[in-house]
């Protein structure tokens, strides 16, 4: 029998050993209710306003942001690789378009097209930046985690250097219609962000290129010798990540009606940290999206709690970092094998 004939069914002999472990990672996707139900019972007995309408609106609409970072994230980690630059693209995608669609004065706008191409722009940024990330790590086969930590560095630098420091006021309608306006008595965003978890889920667990994520977060070399043309996938999943981050990018301008030169620094921390406590596994091969969603879910739950219960803000960052080790400790005690 010919070699790669034999590769290839030892790929695929390997992709259909991996299918249980899928359908497992899936049970264990709903370990997150339980403590997101003890949360919110502890949030309510912290403050009778908790479980109020208003609270979860604002809960789901201050996370719905930064939840398409950790959709992003969680495509690409559960193909084996890592964007660290997400950040980054999520403040200048909608930077880039407020720079040339926002009046001179507003900031340090130019005004140099008009405010209907602020979307497209934003888009386009977040796809170019998944495009460079997707050139260096498939294309010359550089370390993912250095070319992304360096386009971090370089899209927050650009971010900078347009804006001067200055933060953009007067966004164009366009920009702000996705994080302000109202669908059927909720925030436009939740909406977005419900919908695209959801085609999420659809994607990972259910199409062929889900199944080729896992496989190539799991074995690459199995995932090619059983035919899945591992190049372009990766490509798909870091070009769709920078898509995401754009998006989010807009819903938050939208929402704040204003782009500021800081906007999502530090927010790759908390992306990890939602991912983790999901079961997102940090080597590849591991956790879904509905794992992630409630990761996120969470995590801000816990921070709403802390502050209402009047916690200094500076402890909900310490927090996250606890709940990263913490999640690392448990995945050990329970998988046998630590996440490197």
């Amino acid at each position: 029998m010919p070699e790669n004939t034999l590769a290839r069914d030892s790929g695929t002999a390997a992709l259909e050993r991996d299918r249980p472990r899928v359908r497992l990672a899936r049970l264990r996707d709903f370990a997150l209710i339980p403590a997101i139900v003890v949360i919110a019972v502890v949030g309510q007995i912290v403050n009778p306003i908790f479980l109020q309408g208003d609270n979860l609106i604002n809960i789901l609409q201050t996370m719905s942001e930064i939840s398409l970072l950790v959709l992003a994230q969680t495509i690409v980690l559960v193909a084996g690789k890592m964007d660290l630059s997400l950040e980054s693209t999520f403040g200048l995608a909608p930077g880039v378009a407020a720079w040339l669609t926002v009046a001179a004065g507003s900031g340090a706008g130019l005004g140099l097209l008009p405010g209907a191409w602020s979307v497209p722009i934003t888009l386009a940024v977040g796809v170019l930046a998944g495009a460079v990330n997707a050139l260096l790590i498939v294309r010359f086969g550089l370390n993912g985690f250095i070319v992304t930590l360096g386009m971090l560095i370089v899209l927050r630098g650009l971010l900078t250097g347009i804006s001067g420091g200055q933060t953009f006021f007067n966004l164009p309608p366009s920009m702000l219609y996705l994080g302000s306006a109202v669908w059927l008595g909720v925030p436009a965003s939740i909406w977005l962000c419900l919908i695209l978890f959801a085609a999420g889920i659809v994607l990972l667990g259910f199409t062929r290129f889900g199944r080729a994520l896992y496989a190539i977060g799991g074995n690459a070399d199995a995932a090619r010798a059983a035919g899945i043309r591992t190049g372009r996938v990766l490509w798909t999943a870091l070009v769709g990540a920078g898509l995401l981050a754009a998006l989010g990018g807009l819903l938050m301008s939208g929402h704040l009606a204003s782009v500021a030169a800081a906007q999502g620094d530090g927010a790759i921390f908390t992306v990890f940290a939602a991912a983790v406590i999901g079961g997102v596994g940090l080597n590849g091969g591991k956790g879904t999206m509905f794992g992630a969603f409630t990761g996120i879910l969470l995590l801000y739950m816990i921070q709403n709690v802390l502050t209402l219960a009047g916690v200094p803000a500076q402890w909900i960052q310490a927090l996250n970092g606890a709940i990263i080790i913490i999640a690392l400790v448990l995945s050990r005690l329970t998988g046998g094998k630590a996440q490197e």
